[in-house]
């Protein structure tokens, strides 16, 4: 993997990270939280299941795990279980700025996160996370890039970024919505002083949105290390909501259908991580059968057929209530 702080990962799993997106906050749009997460999520709550969550998956062998600023409090409870565990020094932390999370811990809140990529919010985020991760920080991605957003013509915050990853910090980047190929192609093209400055790619690839692809394709051949998140499409592609293709493929693997997507992400040649969204220990450990899971051509092709149209998938995603 071109992202040097997991090059040296080699466990069966080093492929799949944690993302905490699910953990650290009351309100999420992943489905069936209700049934995921306990009815009183407190912060206490919540930390402790960031913790449970944490433990699993370094026992099981993950070694990268993401979060960012607008995840609630999730760098807070994943720097307090750093903090106990200082020997694990092979875990690869990536954040995330350019959201501000503003629910003030309320599932009904009018707005969940508002989005700035302006210097002045890098600053100030940066300066928040690393009072609570400190020099654990392995990569800093600027939140949902779309092919308008600042972070890819603002001189001043590439200049700042370029900064950042002289420090030692990779830069990366996150994409989202129905245009996150002209995204991706748009940050490949940004230099400073004449040396590409992103180095990672974050965007949403599964079975039913996948026009990223070629796109990504294209970072992993110009060296940058891909990760793939919303493997299962918030849910979409899990449990009882998962399309019979895909229970029928799980059944006949002995895994459940989330392995299934994973492993349609993990089968992908550009695709250096896939994050699980896992809200529980049980879905983690599902997750990660998806690494010893087998597609053959037929298969594959079976799910190819389940592609919607990107402008589709995302209105649908939009359409998801925060609950």
């Amino acid at each position: 993997m071109p992202f040097a702080a997991l090059a040296a990962a080699t466990t069966p799993t080093a492929h799949i990270g944690l993302g905490l997106a699910a953990v650290g906050r009351p309100g999420y749009i992943n489905l069936h939280r209700d049934r995921d997460l306990p009815a009183d999520r407190d912060p206490d709550a919540l930390r402790a299941r960031t913790h449970e969550l944490l433990d699993a998956a370094y026992a099981q062998g993950v070694r990268y795990v993401d979060t960012a600023r607008s995840y609630g409090r999730a760098e807070e409870f994943l720097a307090e279980w750093l903090d106990a565990r200082p020997s694990f020094t092979d875990l690869v932390v990536g954040s995330k700025w350019g959201y501000t999370y503003t629910a003030d811990w309320n599932v009904e809140a009018e707005a969940h996160e508002v989005k700035d990529h302006s210097l002045a919010t890098f600053e100030r985020q940066y300066a928040e996370t690393r009072d609570l991760l400190g020099d654990r920080l392995s990569l800093y991605q600027v939140h949902s890039v779309t092919p308008d957003s600042p972070a890819l013509t603002d001189k001043e915050l590439l200049d700042r970024l370029a900064a950042l990853a002289a420090d030692g910090v990779t830069v990366g980047l996150s994409t989202s919505g129905p245009a996150q190929a002209d995204a991706i192609r748009a940050a490949l093209a940004v230099t400073v002083d004449g040396e590409p400055l992103f180095r990672t790619v974050q965007a949403t690839y599964n079975a039913l949105e996948t026009s990223a692809a070629p796109a990504l394709a294209e970072a992993h051949d110009a060296g940058l290390t891909v990760i793939v998140k919303e493997g299962m499409a918030n849910g979409r592609l899990a449990g009882d909501e998962a399309p019979a293709v895909f229970q029928e493929i799980a059944a006949d693997a002995g895994v459940g259908g989330d392995a299934v997507a994973l492993a349609l992400v993990l089968h992908q040649p550009w695709a250096g991580v896939v994050l699980s969204g896992a809200a529980t220990a049980a879905q983690l450990s599902g997750n990660l059968h998806a690494a010893v899971v087998d597609l053959d051509d037929e298969q594959r092709a079976s799910l190819d057929a389940l592609v919607e149209e990107p402008e589709a998938y995302w209105r649908h995603r939009a359409g998801l209530p925060w609950h």
